[in-house]
């Protein structure tokens, strides 16, 4: 449909893909607290959206919707990113429990159950659980996050001179590793990530399908996220450290 979206005006491309937006923001906001408003994702994707009209080249062999998509949901990661709306406590969660399933996986040479890692915690399974809904839609390692950006799907920022060939080539092995993690996840977590990004279900649908809650399937993408983060330790800390570094050279 877009093969010279150039042509058209930002007011075209908007109302003609506005309804992508819609889609992606609800899609997301899903697995996120009540406090974050649709509204506000709402704008940070027609902006992603405007910009990828901007940069698309249609020689580069992807379809704009499909372009527009991943300009879309990095503009929103990028608005959560800002809006950092979870406690310390979450946060410091959350790597807790990495740490442990590090820890299990390491000592067990298997995956880790969810019994095991209350354990390591020193928690009831109960407790684990509540952890992993506190944990849900924070500003933590996301699978999203990673495989949404259009770099590390192949495809080169059109006019975009700041392409560094050397990040190309390692963000391309952090792709093929993740996608060896993710292919090692149970089969359950796997199954949701699947439904969750491949098909688009929301938790509500895939809970159907699993024939458990939408609280449950929440949890089951939060641990499923931060197992690949205690697996994938060394890519996101060295991610976080050449962040905060850029961030300290400004």
């Amino acid at each position: 449909m877009y093969s010279e979206v150039k042509q058209d005006s930002l007011e075209d491309v908007v109302e003609s893909f506005a309804p992508l937006v819609k889609r992606i923001v609800f899609h997301m906001v899903g697995r996120l607290p009540s406090s974050v408003s649709a509204d506000d994702l709402m704008q940070a994707g027609l902006l992603g959206l405007m910009e990828a009209a901007q940069r698309y080249d249609a020689n580069k062999g992807a379809s704009f919707e499909t372009y527009a998509g991943i300009r879309i949901r990095g503009a929103i990661v990028d608005e959560m990113r800002r809006g950092d709306w979870a406690p310390r406590s979450v946060h410091r969660n959350s790597r807790r429990i990495a740490a442990a399933i590090r820890q299990v996986e390491s000592c067990e040479r298997r995956e880790a159950k969810d019994a095991e890692i209350a354990k390591v915690l020193e928690v009831s399974n109960d407790e684990y659980y509540s952890m992993l809904q506190d944990t849900s839609g924070t500003r933590l390692f996301s699978y999203e996050e990673y495989t949404g950006n259009s770099d590390e799907l192949g495809f080169e920022v059109a006019g975009d001179s700041s392409f560094n060939p050397i990040e190309g080539i390692q963000a391309e092995l952090f792709k093929e590793n993740l996608a060896q993690e993710v292919d090692g996840l149970p089969e359950r977590e796997k199954l949701v990530l699947a439904l969750y990004y491949d098909e688009e279900l929301n938790l509500r649908e895939i809970g159907e399908i699993l024939g458990v809650s939408e609280s449950r399937v929440s949890q089951i993408h939060s641990q499923a996220a931060l197992r690949l983060r205690s697996r994938l330790k060394d890519w996101v800390e060295s991610d976080t450290k050449s962040t905060q570094g850029a961030s300290k050279s400004k």
